[in-house]
């Protein structure tokens, strides 16, 4: 075997055309049955020739390309065996090298946004702290006490997105947990409205909310992470369709699961971001602050609930998301 498929593809060539012109000698010489017997030898050899191109090039080129979609995926660190000395071979270790190089470096990013966060934490409790303290200051008023209700509204901002960046982090090592028990979906998503009801009236928000027509039976899931997911959702679209002034909340119970649907009136997701919006720090073209991983992290909670996690523009303007949870756990 060479070790150069351009020079095996040459060399096979340069068989195939020399039989070929033997064969056209014979007949020219009326050699019929030599003839027939080259021909038959020529059928022989590109099937053998085809047969090993599919081993050989065909199979290993299908190989690296199912692990360079597991890449692209996420799936960092993983190896191909190596079994080719030749282009293919190089090719694969080259991507092997990658692999790893890339998972080193999401290391050393997750490493890095985990300290980052986890030093952040502290001084933010303290200035929260203290802006709530000094805003009962009495003595305080006009600009000033417009000043600290600022602070401490960015103080929180910040730690809802240092919140983030941790369940992130969580994800990334393996430490994302869930405590499945059986709960009332609708009165879960009923708590959250409740939470945030406040937040969106102050931000101008009206809340459409349609109650389920029947009794939704009980369901597996983790009520604080399902509840973080719908707070998310409550917020995005405070946030992307604000201009809308209107939110319509829904929960149903549907043959596949239940639906959970959170829909806005603003501008909706430009379509060319529509398959990147539930990728970590994607934030396309929305000039909203933030840190781009609160979709993916919704994404990972309901996939982990065996749900569908879906996101699509709304008939009409706005944004849909549709959480679907099946009735249980397998």
């Amino acid at each position: 075997m060479f070790k150069n498929l351009k020079i095996q593809l040459m060399v096979s060539g340069i068989i195939a055309l020399s039989l070929l012109l033997l064969a056209v000698w014979a007949v020219t010489r009326g050699i019929y049955a030599l003839a027939i017997v080259i021909m038959v030898v020529i059928c022989i050899y590109i099937i053998l020739l085809n047969l090993w191109f599919w081993h050989f090039v065909s199979d290993p080129i299908d190989e690296i390309t199912d692990f360079a979609r597991h890449i692209a995926s996420g799936s960092y660190g993983g190896k191909l065996i190596n079994t080719n000395d030749n282009e293919i071979g190089r090719l694969t270790e080259e991507i092997n090298n990658m692999s790893e190089k890339i998972a080193i470096a999401e290391k050393s990013r997750t490493d890095f946004i985990s300290q980052v966060s986890h030093e952040l934490r502290t001084p933010l409790t303290a200035i929260t702290g203290w802006a709530e303290t000094i805003a009962f200051d009495p003595a305080l008023e006009g600009d000033s006490l417009r000043g600290i209700h600022i602070i401490s509204k960015e103080a929180e901002r910040l730690t809802g997105m240092v919140k983030e960046l941790l369940e992130f982090t969580r994800i990334q090592d393996g430490r994302f947990n869930l405590r499945l028990e059986l709960i009332d979906i609708a009165a879960e998503l009923e708590d959250a409205l409740f939470t945030y009801g406040e937040l969106m009236k102050q931000a101008g928000m009206e809340i459409n909310y349609t109650e389920p027509q029947s009794e939704i039976s009980l369901i597996p899931g983790d009520p604080e992470r399902l509840k973080q997911v719908f707070l998310n959702l409550l917020d995005n679209a405070v946030k992307h369709g604000g201009e809308g002034k209107e939110i319509d909340v829904s929960v149903k119970a549907e043959p596949d699961g239940v639906h959970v649907s959170v829909r806005d009136y603003g501008h909706g997701i430009p379509e060319a971001e529509l398959p990147h919006v539930k990728e970590k720090f994607y934030k396309g073209s929305s000039k909203n602050r933030g840190t781009g991983i609160g979709l993916a992290v919704c994404d990972e909670i309901v996939t982990r609930h065996n749900g569908k996690f879906i996101i699509e523009n709304a008939e009409g303007g706005g944004c849909r998301v549709t959480v679907v949870l099946p009735y249980t756990s397998n």
